[in-house]
């Protein structure tokens, strides 16, 4: 009876259990722990998974996490993760590669994206220590940087890593602005390397640069007094962060205050003029302190070798040396000929060539006195010269009137960066000025740099607007597509120069003509030669154009078909680094399958 009671037993549990649960379920095997996971006639209960699961329920119950992404939250559990499939049954199925992480509510950004999973997800990370003493889980990480990385800044800056960096690099910090900081950067201090002012010290037995604290109230925090505190601690008041040699037009130091009050075209001059030994002395700006005397001659040559006294300002001023005093009484607008600009400071003598200096001088136009610089460029068709007025002022000959609406009046419109071009790049093309008939093509004024290196069809008649604009050079306006080779996936952000400028004779002449679409020929074959057919590595097989990432291979078309524990091993797990010739690669042509020649 008893050898019958059991073999009714055994049948009974063979008809209710599918199978043995795996090693996670393995403690709920048998009968009396069916309504453990099963509720009576109605199938596996979602309440009961999440009553052990508690720390998933949390999760969910806060509307958190991947569990709780609209891809996931209607499905039931069983749906992704169910059992009676034998003890070594791997109830979650993760495939990393193809897992959107933004369904866990933490988008992966730039070098997180190319993190593998286990490197964040370790049990150092978790917080929980309940989550952490369980053997595979996804669950317990937090989203503050400092869990994950060390704390460069030990605690100094605010925890908010995020306000400065970003997420592709820790250095440089892309998102910090020094505007934003307590000493805005100008001038010179925005040339200085970072170290110059933030030094790295040892902290707690570490490297640390120091970024708070550092003292700025005045210049000399930071700059040794070259002055050593003659004129006070205010360095602004006469020098600028432009350079310690720049000043502010004498700043606010006051020079009348000194022996010699500035006048005239004193004014004007350069401190370290007269300063010789200017920041370099011991006693900066102090070499005429004993001079009792400030007389001309003391600094300037004296042209009338003393025949006409040493008082030079008998007869003339600071003003100007040409400008004599006993002319500048002579108020020259009284006459039909009003003195102007320039001609204020020219010499009496050299328009009124007599000795009396009053006899009649024709002055209608300025040809009556001044040669025509333009060499009859500007005759017109009647054999009349054109007025310099037109174009020229009184004050200075090298100011124009004549304007960018005038210029684009012209044959020559001014468009792009011919609005910025100096009129000299232009029109001095040699010691002459030229304005008339210097072409109006590009290749007129330019060079043509891809002569012989480019197929003319692609730009007829040598037309440069066929992929260049007059707004910059560097702008180009090719369409690839018009060649054999359509730019696809990282090819579209690819330079120029990063494929013609390679194949090119030298380093300034990129090649376009005669270009093969093979990958090799542009990229190194790094895994040295496995994959030649006929001569040739065709990376298209495993490779797309978006990324290295060998996102066509499929494994289950090798030799040997990955399943079991094979699916999750790592490839670095089987192909192993090579050397050949001093050069690495990865091992891919694994000839010997057996068993033993990879496990002891």
């Amino acid at each position: 009876m008893v050898i019958l009671l059991l073999s009714s037993t055994f049948r009974i549990f063979g008809q209710l259990s599918p199978g043995d649960l795996s090693k996670y379920h393995a403690d709920l095997e048998g009968l009396l722990n069916c309504t453990q996971c099963h509720n009576l006639g109605e199938g596996i209960s979602e309440t009961k998974c999440l009553e052990c699961h508690n720390e998933l329920k949390s999760r969910i119950d806060q509307n958190k996490g991947y569990h709780s992404s609209l891809e996931v939250k209607q499905k039931a559990c069983i749906e992704c993760h169910n059992d009676h499939h034998g003890r070594n049954f791997e109830i979650v199925h993760f495939d990393e590669n193809n897992f959107n992480h933004e369904l866990t509510g933490y988008e992966l950004e730039g070098k997180h994206g190319d993190t593998k999973c286990l490197d964040c997800h370790k049990k150092s990370f978790i917080d929980n220590p309940v989550v952490q003493q369980k053997e595979f889980t996804f669950l317990g990480l937090n989203t503050d940087c400092r869990k994950c990385h060390e704390d460069s800044h030990q605690g100094s800056l605010s925890n908010n890593c995020a306000s400065c960096h970003g997420f592709d690099s820790f250095k440089p910090a892309e998102k910090f602005n020094h505007d934003n900081s307590k000493f805005a950067l100008k001038g010179k201090h925005l040339e200085i390397d970072c170290i110059e002012c933030h030094p790295i010290i040892q902290k707690n037995g570490k490297d640390f640069q120091e970024f708070k604290g550092i003292e700025f109230t005045s210049c000399s925090s930071c700059h040794d007094d070259a002055h050593q505190g003659a004129f006070g601690k205010n360095c602004s008041e006469c020098h600028t962060e432009e350079s310690w040699h720049y000043f502010k037009e004498l700043g606010n130091f006051n020079h009348n205050k000194t022996h010699f009050p500035l006048t005239g075209r004193h004014r004007n001059t350069d401190c370290l003029d007269c300063h010789k030994n200017g920041t370099n002395n011991q006693s900066p700006f102090k070499e005429f302190t004993t001079w009792k005397t400030f007389d001309c001659a003391q600094c300037h040559d004296d042209v009338h070798e003393e025949k006409l006294g040493t008082d030079c300002k008998n007869c003339h001023s600071t003003q100007s040396f040409t400008r004599l005093n006993k002319e500048n009484t002579f108020d020259h607008s009284k006459t039909d000929y009003a003195l102007e600009g320039k001609h204020q400071m020219v010499d009496c003598n050299q328009c009124h060539t007599s000795n009396h200096k009053i006899e009649p001088l024709e002055f209608d136009r300025c040809n009556q006195c001044h040669d025509d610089f333009h060499k009859g460029q500007f005759t017109t068709s009647e054999g009349t010269l054109t007025d310099c007025g037109k174009c020229h002022t009184v004050k200075d000959f090298a100011e124009t009137l004549y304007t960018l609406e005038d210029h684009n009046g012209s044959l020559f419109p001014l468009e792009g960066g011919h609005v910025a071009t100096p009129c000299f790049a232009c029109h001095l093309k040699e010691d002459n000025w030229t304005f008339r008939d210097i072409g109006q093509r590009c290749n007129d004024c330019h060079i043509d740099e891809h002569e012989g290196f480019l197929d003319p069809k692609f730009y007829p008649d040598k037309e440069c607007k066929s992929c260049h604009t007059a707004q910059t050079w560097s702008a180009i306006q090719f369409d690839h597509d018009q060649t054999n080779f359509s730019l696809e996936g990282k090819h579209l952000s690819a330079r120029c120069n990063d494929c013609h400028l390679l194949h090119g004779i030298d380093n300034e002449h990129q090649l376009f003509s005669g270009l093969t679409s093979r990958c090799m020929d542009c990229h190194d074959d790094i895994h040295a030669g496995q994959f030649l057919q006929d001569g040739l590595t065709d990376c298209s097989r495993c490779h797309s154009f978006e990324n290295w990432e060998a996102s066509r291979f499929n494994h289950n078309e090798t030799r040997f078909r990955l399943d079991g524990e094979h699916s999750r091993v790592e490839c670095a797990g089987c192909h192993k680094v090579r050397n050949l010739d001093e050069r690495e690669y990865i091992d891919y042509k694994i000839e010997d399958f057996r068993c033993a020649a990879c496990h002891l």
